[in-house]
């Protein structure tokens, strides 16, 4: 490690003032620290901050708190009853020691692009709330580890609708538990959609997918459309071929797993 301040603000306004590298979960940041990859000359540990944790249940809403843990989105009642693919994408992320620490504000600031939240925020149409403004997901993931996040600004809290149906199939990458590819489908008040994540490099929304099941939420109707492999992710782990073809049984997975719930 190297020499950086660190901060431990207890309010927002305090966070407001600090200035520095946020520090939620750090199930990202202290790894890439380790490896030199990241070297934040400031620290704002928001682990003590008022009000940035905690899940709460309005109406067709479910808000989740920036600092809400994984463990504690997978174990809650409310989450489970709501929207229970959300609960269980959480209960799916990483390893114990992850989902004891990981927060869901953390890893959607951070945008790895085969992380499991974000394919729940742009599958079920989610809103980043932060200290400033509002931000749907369709415009929050903008690249490989980028979002709409500005310098100082903070994720407080994601608030998702609730959809009809939804349903998140993952294909493990088995060393690290991350995404070789996820898919998220939900039915959702404005119609069907479907978020991939781990196969490009940021996740994505799937328009031909989208269409088809609009038409017909069938398994067979997913089977029916072409995914183009052009721009997908090529690796040692899986070719970009072999994920535009997940992208397909995985959404069928969902759609019957939707139909028959």
């Amino acid at each position: 490690m190297y020499a950086f301040s660190y901060s431990n603000p207890r309010t927002l306004d305090e966070v407001s003032a600090a200035s520095g590298q946020f520090l939620a979960g750090g199930q990202s940041l202290i790894p890439s620290m380790k490896l030199r990859l990241a070297q934040p000359g400031a620290i704002v540990d928001l682990n003590q901050v008022d009000g940035l944790a905690g899940i709460r249940v309005s109406g067709d809403q479910v808000e989740i708190g920036a600092m809400t843990r994984h463990a504690d989105v997978a174990a809650s009642r409310e989450v489970q009853a709501a929207i229970p693919a959300l609960a269980e994408l959480a209960g799916g992320i990483g390893d114990r020691q992850v989902r004891a620490r990981g927060t869901i504000g953390g890893s959607l600031a951070n945008n790895d692009p085969a992380a499991c939240y974000p394919s729940a925020v742009l599958g079920l149409g989610a809103t980043v709330v932060t200290n400033w403004r509002e931000i749907a997901a369709d415009d929050f993931f903008q690249g490989m580890y980028t979002t709409a996040l500005e310098e100082g600004e903070l994720i407080k809290a994601v608030r998702f609708p609730v959809p009809r149906k939804a349903a998140y199939i993952k294909f493990k990458q088995p060393a690290s538990r991350f995404a070789l590819v996820g898919v998220f489908v939900a039915q959702t008040t404005q119609g069907v959609r479907v978020a991939v994540t781990g196969a490009g490099l940021s996740v994505f929304r799937h328009a031909g997918l989208e269409a088809a099941l609009n038409q017909s939420f069938t398994a067979a109707a997913a089977a029916a459309v072409l995914i183009d492999d052009s721009e997908l992710n090529s690796d040692l782990h899986a070719s970009a071929r072999y994920r535009a073809q997940l992208i397909s049984v995985l959404t069928q997975r969902a759609v019957d797993q939707m139909l028959s719930a």
